[in-house]
């Protein structure tokens, strides 16, 4: 019998926005997003952090929403964190709210909190009716830098991280700076890791901004750190829009640099390690190894180091020495995870130099080894 291939192109448009106040009743930026759907429906969903930090919130939503031909169905808040990730019961708490208000594919859910928010979130948007239209707001630097301007949405199931989950492109990602000004200190720069990360693998000259503008940086001055978070957004969307691989069908993750250890060393502890410091340390990690296995010059590895240690990020922590009955470090299983979640051979980007990146399918187990043991020494001192 004849075989019959069809084509099927599809062509997303991915909208980023970098503004202030985007609630505010002079902005025009979401009242032109709604207009340019044409929805005339819409539910707001809110982590429960981001809704005490701002409890006047719901009531500017609301006034931003009276003059507008778009009807807002209500504005509901829900417990965030990692811990909204590994109970489907928030899932299904969210397809409840779309379902009672009547939020179809032609309308909008609005979500509004941190990376694991909007991912466990976006993740029932995008499966509800198949895919209803969702308006991104992320509230932390590492959401905004990273993961909030990402086509990705996913829950952790089985102990691994963003097991189940979806590509959807979102509607639209609108990053507030407004919502940075409540974030502790910690949470600011740990997500300023992912900054450090694109720039490593993507952009010489970024890196090189960074390293000059370290003290303003580690001071957490709103201008130049609002300037480092929107040159990552972009950084990041270019490459899912222009990288050739939007949806990751190939095995090759370039912008999930560090995080084959970042995502095992969280599940190792419970999550108690949190997504920015994992990545700092696995970022330190797979730099060290780049220098100690040959393809990156020494120089290297003491710079990103400096930078780490300017942001006050850590490079080392207990749960790297822990080891399986058989003697083999337990942080190591998360090579195997990581490419199960592709599937196909093994690919794990390192370094070649600031900037610049190389492909690699096999892991010296011992090198990683003694790399732990060199950033246990580096942390000490």
């Amino acid at each position: 019998m004849p075989r019959h291939d069809f084509q099927i192109p599809v062509t997303f448009k991915h909208r980023i926005v970098f503004t202030r106040g985007a609630f505010g009743r002079e902005n025009p930026e979401v009242r032109e997003l709604l207009a340019e759907g044409g929805g005339r429906r819409a539910l707001v969903v809110v982590e429960e952090a981001v809704a005490a930090a701002w409890p006047m919130l719901a009531d500017e939503v609301a006034a931003y929403f009276a003059p507008l031909d778009v009807e807002l169905c209500g504005v509901r808040v829900m417990a965030g964190g990692e811990p909204v990730k590994a109970d489907d019961t928030h899932v299904r708490r969210v397809w409840k709210w779309i379902e009672e208000a009547g939020i179809d594919r032609h309308s909008y859910l609005l979500v509004i909190g941190g990376g694991a928010f909007l991912d466990a979130v976006g993740y029932a948007a995008a499966t509800a009716h198949r895919g209803v239209r969702m308006l991104r707001f992320p509230t932390t630097t590492l959401s905004q830098d990273d993961s909030g301007v990402g086509v990705k949405c996913a829950v952790n199931v089985f102990g691994k991280k963003n097991w189940v989950g979806a590509f959807a492109v979102p509607f639209a990602v609108i990053n507030d700076f407004r919502f940075l000004e409540t974030l502790d200190a910690a949470t600011k720069r740990a997500g300023l890791i992912e900054a450090v990360k694109v720039a490593l693998v993507k952009d010489a000259g970024f890196f090189e901004w960074i390293e000059g503008n370290l003290p303003r940086l580690s001071r957490l001055e709103p201008e130049t750190l609002e300037a480092c978070v929107e040159k990552s957004g972009l950084l990041h969307a270019q490459h899912i829009a222009q990288g050739g691989d939007p949806f990751e069908t190939g095995s090759s993750r370039p912008l999930d640099f560090g995080h084959w250890a970042a995502h095992k060393l969280e599940a190792m502890t419970g999550y108690a390690v949190g997504h920015g410091e994992a990545v700092a340390i696995g970022l330190a990690l797979d730099t060290l190894y780049s220098v100690r296995s040959g393809l990156a010059r020494e120089e290297t590895a003491g710079r990103v180091i400096q930078v780490l240690a300017g942001m006050g990020l850590a490079i080392w922590h207990p749960a790297l020495d822990e080891r399986t009955a058989d003697g083999r470090l337990r942080v190591l299983a998360g090579l195997t995870e990581f490419r199960e979640h592709l599937g196909g051979e093994l690919t794990v980007l390192m370094l070649t130099d600031v900037g610049v990146g190389v492909d690699v399918h096999e892991i010296d187990a011992e090198l990683v080894s003694r790399c732990i043991d060199e950033l246990r020494g580096m942390a000490a001192g």
